[in-house]
C-alpha cells in the first residue's frame, strides 16, 4: 500500500468524533419514537420522503449534504460562520489519534471483490460472500435464513462493492463515511434496516416458542419457565440486525422494553398479535433510544501485541476466534430447531395416526431391527479387530460386484467353481433355448431379446475374468521358477 493511501486512511481516522453519543450542540437531533414510526410508515406507502432514510438515493449511501456551515475534513471551515454556529449546523469537534472507524490495520489483508461475488453466487444463500468480507453477524442472518428468504442474497448484487470497500477500510469510503457522521449524530434512519431486524426478531421469538416441550418432560411442565425466553430472543433479534457493519447499540433497553410489552400476552391470546407488538416496539426502541455509529477505541499495544504481531498468527487467530463464535451460534440455533422437531414435532404412520417424533425413535431404537443392526455392527467392528480393516475392505468390494461376476453366474445358472468348459456348455444351451427367432408372438419377442442379450453378457463377463487369472496364475508359476 502507497505511502499517500496510509496517510490519507490516518487523516481520516484522526476526523473521527470521540463519541458521538451524549455531546451538546449536535445537529440534527436523534429523532423521537414518533417521527420514526412516521418515517417507517411514509417510506412504505409513499405518502413522504423521509431525508434520513439511508436507503434512499444511490448506492444506498449518504443522504443529503448541508450545505450551510460546512467544513472540510482537515478541520478548517469554509464559511466566516463562528464555530456556535457550526456546531449548531451539524458538525462535531474532532480529538485526534483517538478513535478510529475502523477495526482493521492498514497492514490487512485486503479482500478481493472477485472472490467475493465468486463466494456470493456458490454460498450467497449460506453468507459465505459476508463471513469472507468479516461481516460474521450479518453472515449468520443470512445463514439462518436461507439468504433473507432469497431477497437479501439477490439485493447484495450491488451491495458487495460497498462491503469491499467497507472492508479495506478504502480511503474514499472513509472520508464519505466520516461526513455522514458529521451530519448525524446518530446512524440515519433505514427503512429495510428496520424491517430486517422486525423479521429476524419475529423468527427468533417464534423460534423459541416452537422449541418448548407442549407436553410434560420428566414430569416437569418446561412451557412455564422457557416461555420467558422469548422476549429476550426478541430483543437479540434486534440488537443482531442493529450491530452489523458501521451501527451499534446496546441491548438492555431493548431488552426491557421487550419484557414490557410482553404482558399483552394476557391481553391478546393470539400468539401473532402480542408477538407482533413485541417485536415493533423493541425495534423501535433500538432505533430511537439506542443505535449510534460504531467507533474503534484506539489500544495501547503491549510487549505480546508485538510479538504476536505476525501477519499469519494474526490471521489464524482471527479466523479461528471468528469461527468458534459463528458456529457456537449455528448449534444453538440449530438446537433450538431440534427440540422442536424432537418435542413438538409428528410423524403419520401406515394407519394415518399421528405419533410424536420422541415416541416414534424411541420405538424405532428398540425394534428388533435396530437390534439386530447393531449386532451385525459389533461383529463387523470383533472381524476387523481380528483380520485388519483390509480384509473388510475386501469382503465390501466382493459383495458389491463390481465386475458383475456374481450376477453373470445366476444368469448362466452355474456355480463360481465352475470351469470355462462347464460355462461354455450352459451358455450355448441357453442361447439355443432363449433364441429371439424362436418366439413368433410380437409383444414376447422384445423379453427374449434382452434376455439372449444378457445371456451372452454374461459369458462374456465369466470368459473375461477365468482367461485373466488363467495369466495370472501361469505368470505366478513362472516367476517362482
Amino acid at each position: 500500500m502507497s505511502a499517500d493511501s496510509v496517510k490519507s486512511r490516518k487523516k481520516v481516522n484522526s476526523d473521527i468524533p470521540k463519541n458521538t453519543k451524549g455531546m451538546k450542540h449536535l445537529q440534527p437531533l436523534k429523532p423521537s419514537l414518533t417521527s420514526n414510526l412516521f418515517c417507517l410508515l411514509g417510506n412504505l406507502f409513499g405518502i413522504q420522503n423521509c431525508t434520513q432514510n439511508a436507503d434512499i438515493g444511490p448506492d444506498s449511501s449518504f443522504i443529503h449534504e448541508r450545505t450551510n456551515g460546512r467544513e472540510e475534513l482537515n478541520g478548517k471551515r469554509k464559511s466566516s460562520r463562528p464555530n456556535e454556529e457550526a456546531r449548531k449546523s451539524g458538525h462535531v469537534a474532532v480529538k485526534r489519534n483517538q478513535y478510529s472507524i475502523g477495526p482493521r490495520d492498514v497492514n490487512s489483508s485486503r479482500k478481493s471483490l472477485f472472490w467475493a461475488y465468486v463466494f456470493w453466487l456458490f454460498g450467497g444463500v449460506f453468507g459465505l460472500h459476508l463471513f469472507y468480507l468479516e461481516r460474521d453477524a450479518h453472515a449468520f442472518l443470512t445463514w439462518s435464513t436461507l439468504g433473507g428468504y432469497g431477497l437479501g442474497w439477490l439485493a447484495d448484487i450491488t451491495k458487495i462493492p460497498r462491503y469491499v470497500r467497507d472492508c479495506n477500510n478504502d480511503p474514499k469510503f472513509l472520508q464519505e463515511l466520516v461526513e455522514k457522521m458529521r451530519r448525524n449524530r446518530s446512524p440515519p434512519f433505514s427503512t429495510s434496516r428496520f424491517i430486517s431486524a422486525v423479521m429476524v426478531a419475529y423468527l427468533w421469538g417464534q423460534m423459541v416458542l416452537l422449541a418448548i416441550p407442549q407436553d410434560e418432560v420428566w414430569g416437569i411442565n418446561w412451557n412455564t419457565y422457557f416461555h420467558w425466553f422469548i422476549p429476550l430472543a426478541v430483543a437479540l433479534g434486534v440488537w443482531a440486525v442493529g450491530n452489523i457493519g458501521r451501527e451499534q447499540g446496546k441491548p438492555w433497553l431493548t431488552i426491557a422494553v421487550s419484557y414490557i410489552t410482553y404482558s399483552s400476552r394476557w391481553y391478546f391470546y393470539d400468539d401473532s398479535i402480542w408477538l407482533s407488538i413485541m417485536m415493533f416496539a423493541a425495534a423501535l426502541t433500538f432505533e430511537t433510544f439506542s443505535k449510534e455509529w460504531k467507533l474503534f477505541p484506539r489500544k495501547k499495544r503491549s510487549v505480546v501485541d508485538f510479538l504476536l504481531d505476525f501477519r499469519l498468527i494474526r490471521l489464524i487467530r482471527s479466523l479461528w476466534r471468528r469461527a468458534a463464535t459463528v458456529t457456537f451460534c449455528a448449534i444453538l440455533y440449530i438446537g433450538l430447531w431440534s427440540s422442536f422437531v424432537y418435542f413438538n414435532g409428528k410423524v403419520t404412520d401406515s394407519n394415518g395416526d399421528e405419533v410424536p417424533v420422541h415416541e416414534a425413535l424411541h420405538h424405532f431404537f428398540t425394534s428388533s431391527w435396530w437390534t439386530d443392526f447393531k449386532q451385525s455392527l459389533y461383529e463387523v467392528y470383533a472381524y476387523a479387530q481380528q483380520n485388519g480393516w483390509y480384509e473388510i475392505w475386501k469382503a465390501v468390494i466382493t459383495l458389491s460386484d463390481p465386475q458383475g461376476e456374481q450376477n453373470a453366474y445366476r444368469v448362466l445358472g452355474v456355480s463360481p467353481t465352475a470351469s470355462q468348459q462347464e460355462i461354455t456348455t450352459r451358455w450355448r444351451a441357453l442361447s439355443r433355448e432363449n433364441h429371439p427367432d424362436k418366439v413368433k408372438d410380437p409383444e414376447k419377442q422384445r423379453d427374449a431379446q434382452d434376455k439372449f442379450m444378457e445371456i451372452q453378457q454374461a459369458y462374456e463377463i465369466l470368459s473375461n475374468i477365468k482367461n485373466k487369472r488363467n495369466r495370472r496364475n501361469k505368470q505366478s508359476v513362472r516367476d517362482d521358477f
